[in-house]
């Protein structure tokens, strides 16, 4: 049995996701921008209810929904965007701040930026992965456009103190754009209501298809298109809606936040279970605060081996990961901001619980990893 534990990585699409995607591949192929003919119009009808719910769970309105391939492009939607409006209507402001633990997914796009007249500044994390708000407000300034931040870790699963960054945005007129990722489907995010002014999402994060996500974006916030070729979503992202993805996206998220609190607490059981079982091992730390932190995720490093040693005894019994699914194995910058050294962090393990986790996953986990340290210490 291989027990799949790495649900950050990507989630299994719910059977009632596929299902209602699939009438949407063949039997109902319309384009939902022709709108002259009634499949057209109802593939349209199709994506704007995708809208709704995506807009109902996460406390916003539809208008303020931009379907995209993932959370990756909705975040270069924002950055970019944000900047090249800014930039097009003469605003002062240029400075960008966020975190060192982010995900590439916006490092990179800020750091492009910083190479085109966008200075960025990265605020470092503490110990235990979450930002010193008092240094984060001392980053903060009248020159400063945008702060990124994170809902939840994608590798240590800490939960930033969102309503805290966002009343400190508010105090310096900087807009704040979340990548909730991690955090959709698997906490209770309110937009208006918490004051966040663009939201990134994928599907494949809480039991939707790949190649689907969504960035919401406060209404009359000015944004640059960054994909031309059409007038679709009302000019700030061109290209055919893949209307199957876009109704799974809907239908996935509505069934991740119906069964998020029942899925919290078993999966929070089962992961400090887990964690009681590696310590007993020795030698084993906690990656990350214990709370606020994300239900599903465990994270520690194994002290006293060999990560790639360690890797390769437990991939025949465990899907788990050292770090980020897009980082090809290069050493974890979110664990080195934690104060973790290369050996440390190669010799970590990303434990992701979902759905189908159960007692039997956990025991498996821990004969794993206790046999492969009795072997290799």
């Amino acid at each position: 049995m291989l027990a799949y534990l790495d649900h950050h990585a990507t989630t299994p699409c719910d059977p009632a996701v596929v299902a209602a995607m699939a009438p949407w591949w063949s039997e109902h192929c319309a384009n939902p921008a022709s709108r002259l003919y009634r499949p057209a119009l109802e593939a349209a009808a199709a994506v704007e209810r995708a809208r709704d719910q995506l807009a109902r769970v996460l406390g916003s309105s539809a208008e303020t929904v931009i379907f995209t391939s993932g959370a990756t492009e909705a975040n270069n939607l924002a950055i970019k965007g944000v900047c090249e409006a800014a930039m097009a209507a003469g605003k002062p402001r240029r400075r960008l701040v966020s975190l060192v633990s982010e995900h590439r997914a916006v490092l990179d796009p800020l750091a492009y930026l910083g190479r085109h007249g966008f200075p960025v500044s990265l605020v470092p994390i503490q110990p235990d992965g979450l930002v010193d708000l008092a240094q984060l407000e001392a980053a903060l300034g009248d020159d400063v456009l945008l702060l990124s931040v994170m809902a939840a870790n994608n590798e240590i699963g800490v939960l930033q103190p969102l309503a805290a960054i966002a009343a400190l945005c508010q105090r310096w007129g900087v807009l704040l754009h979340v990548d909730a990722a991690q955090a959709a489907g698997h906490i209770p995010l309110a937009m208006n209501a918490m004051g966040i002014d663009l939201l990134s999402l994928s599907g494949h994060k809480f039991y939707g298809p790949k190649g689907v996500g969504a960035l919401l974006v406060r209404p009359r916030l000015q944004l640059a298109a960054q994909l031309h070729g059409g007038v679709q979503q009302d000019g700030r992202r061109a290209g055919t809606l893949p209307v199957p993805l876009v109704v799974g996206l809907g239908e996935a998220l509505l069934g991740a936040e119906a069964d998020r609190e029942e899925r919290t607490g078993r999966l929070g059981g089962l992961r400090d279970q887990l964690w009681e079982d590696l310590r007993k091992l020795g030698g084993v730390e906690l990656n990350g605060a214990g709370a606020p932190r994300l239900a599903h995720n465990l994270n520690v490093t194994v002290k006293g081996v060999d990560g790639n040693q360690l890797h390769r005894l437990l991939r025949s019994q465990l899907a788990v990961s050292s770090g980020s699914a897009c980082s090809q194995g290069s050493p974890s910058h979110v664990l080195a901001a934690l104060g973790r050294s290369r050996a440390e962090a190669a010799a970590s393990i990303r434990f992701g619980l979902g759905r189908s986790s159960g007692a039997e996953e956990i025991t498996l986990a821990t004969a794993a990893v206790g046999a492969a340290v009795r072997e290799l210490r």
